[in-house]
C-alpha cells in the first residue's frame, strides 16, 4: 500500500470533516493513522479570504466600531460609506490587527465543519480536496527537480573551483587536491558548471565531451523556496490590489552559449526597455546590476522605476530577496514575481520587443565583442523606433513623459532621430 495519500482519500477527509467526524473516525475509513490526517490537515490546508452576503472579507479587531474612510489615497471604492466595507481595507489601514480566532488552533484546524462559516468575515483556514491535492503534487515535483543549494555556498565553491580551471586543471584534479573543501561529489560539480552558476563553462574544461541529450534536462533551481508567494498567481493578486504600481518585465538574453548575455527590462506602460550586458549568466550578475541602478538613480527614482518585477524562472534570478531589497539597510525596493514554467506569454511584452533587438543582433550571434556602449546604442535605435500602439509614438518619447529625460539620461540613454534609425545588423558592423 502507497504510504502516500491518493486523491479519493482526500475527498474522504474532506467529507469527514464536513460531518464534523475525529480524525480517528476518518483514519478508520481511509485505513490511516490519525496522525496521518492531523498532518495532512496543517500541512495542505488554504486560507480562504472570504465574509458572507452583505460583509466583504474583514478581519480587524476594530472592525465594529471602525468609521475611518479615504484609508486609500485613490480608492477603488469611493462609493463605500467606510473603508471597512471595502475589502482593501485590511491591506491598506495602518491601525489594523488581525484577530485570529482561537478554534484553528484546536482540532481539526479548519473551518469546514463550523456552524458559523457562513456568518463569518475572518481568514478562514479552509480544507479542500482539489487544493490539497495540487499542493502536494507541487511540492513532490519541486523536490525532485534541480539541487537545492544558495548562494553563498555557490560563491564559496566558485572561489575554490574557477581559477585552477581556468589554469588548466580538470575537474578530478581539482577534486581529488580540495575534496575536504569542496564537501560535495564530483558530479555535482559538473552539474554545476553545466548549470552556469560558476564564472567557467564546459568549454573551459580540457576533455568536456558533450553528447546528444537523450531527454530534456530538468530546469536546474538553486533554491525553489525563493518562489513562496511570488508565483504568478500571487503577481495577479498583488496587481487586483495595487493596480496603479509600475510593472517591469525582465528577462536574459543569449548569445552564445558560455559567453556574454544580455539581462532587459521592459516597461510596459511605455514599451521602453534597458539592456545590460554580462559577463556570465550568473544570479550575482543580475543583482549587482539592481544595486547599480539604485545607487545611480537614487531611491526616490528607482522606486518609481521598479515597484513590480515579472520576470522567469531562470536559475540566474534565483535570489529574490537580494533584487527586492537594497544592501546598506535591507529596506524593502522593489517586489519580484515568477511567471508558470514554459509560459512566456505571461511576459509577452519584453518576449515581442526581443524581436525588434534580435533584427540589430540576430540569434546565434555572440555578444562577447560588445561593449555596454554597443548595446546602449542598439537600444537607443529600437526605443526610438515609432510604434503604433503608442499612437505613433516612440518608447523613449512616453518613457521621457512619464518619468522625465533626466532618468535616460543618468543611464546613458538618448533620442535617436527618425531618419537616422537603423534596425540591421550593420548599426553595429564594427563588432
Amino acid at each position: 500500500m502507497s504510504k502516500y495519500l491518493t486523491y479519493d482519500q482526500r475527498l474522504e477527509i474532506e467529507a469527514g470533516l464536513k460531518k464534523c467526524l475525529s480524525f480517528g473516525a476518518i483514519g478508520k475509513i481511509i485505513s490511516k493513522d490519525r496522525t496521518t490526517i492531523s498532518k495532512e490537515i496543517k500541512r495542505n490546508h488554504i486560507i480562504r479570504k472570504t465574509g458572507y452576503a452583505g460583509n466583504t472579507y474583514n478581519a480587524c479587531n476594530h472592525r465594529s466600531e471602525c468609521r475611518r474612510k479615504l484609508v486609500c489615497k485613490e480608492c477603488k471604492y469611493p462609493k463605500k460609506n467606510y473603508c471597512k466595507l471595502c475589502k482593501l481595507c485590511n491591506d491598506c489601514c495602518d491601525f489594523f490587527e488581525e484577530q485570529i480566532c482561537i478554534s484553528k488552533f484546536k482540532p481539526p484546524y479548519v473551518c469546514n465543519g463550523c456552524s458559523d462559516y457562513t456568518k463569518c468575515t475572518l481568514a478562514k483556514p479552509y480544507y479542500s480536496a482539489s487544493d490539497a491535492h495540487q499542493i502536494y503534487s507541487e511540492n513532490i515535483s519541486e523536490s525532485r527537480s534541480g539541487l537545492l543549494t544558495n548562494e553563498a555556498e555557490i560563491s564559496r565553491l566558485n572561489d575554490i573551483i574557477s581559477p585552477l580551471i581556468k589554469n588548466g586543471q580538470s575537474v578530478h584534479q581539482v577534486y581529488v587536491h580540495h575534496k575536504d573543501e569542496i564537501m560535495c561529489s564530483e558530479k555535482t560539480l559538473y552539474n554545476y558548471i553545466d548549470a552556469c552558476v560558476f564564472d567557467v563553462r564546459n568549454i573551459d574544461l580540457p576533455r568536456k565531451v558533450k553528447f546528444r541529450p537523450r531527454y530534456k534536462k530538468p530546469e536546474f533551481k538553486v533554491d525553489r523556496k525563493c518562489r513562496i508567494n511570488r508565483k504568478y498567481e500571487d503577481y495577479l493578486a498583488y496587481m487586483e490590489r495595487y493596480p496603479e504600481h509600475n510593472v517591469v518585465q525582465m528577462d536574459s538574453v543569449i548569445g552564445n552559449k558560455g559567453g556574454k548575455v544580455l539581462l532587459t527590462l521592459h516597461f510596459i506602460n511605455s514599451n521602453f526597455m534597458l539592456a545590460f550586458i554580462r559577463d556570465s549568466n550568473t544570479s550575482q550578475s543580475v543583482i549587482d546590476i539592481f544595486n547599480y541602478m539604485y545607487n545611480l538613480l537614487g531611491e526616490k527614482d528607482y522606486k518609481r522605476l521598479f515597484q513590480v518585477i515579472l520576470t522567469d524562472n531562470g536559475s540566474e534570478f534565483s535570489n529574490p530577496d537580494a533584487i527586492e531589497r537594497e544592501p546598506k539597510f535591507n529596506l524593502l525596493r522593489s517586489r519580484v514575481f515568477y511567471c508558470d514554467p514554459s509560459a512566456p506569454h505571461q511576459k509577452g511584452a519584453i518576449e515581442v520587443n526581443h524581436t525588434l533587438l534580435r533584427r540589430i543582433i540576430p540569434k546565434g550571434k555572440s555578444f562577447d565583442d560588445f561593449t555596454q556602449e554597443d548595446i546602449i546604442l542598439a537600444m537607443n535605435h529600437v526605443n526610438s523606433y515609432t510604434r503604433k500602439k503608442l499612437n505613433d509614438r516612440s518608447p523613449y518619447e512616453t518613457f521621457s513623459f512619464y518619468y522625465g529625460e533626466d532618468i535616460l539620461r543618468k543611464l546613458g540613454y538618448g533620442p535617436v532621430a527618425a531618419e537616422s534609425i537603423i534596425m540591421k545588423p550593420n548599426l553595429l558592423k564594427n563588432k
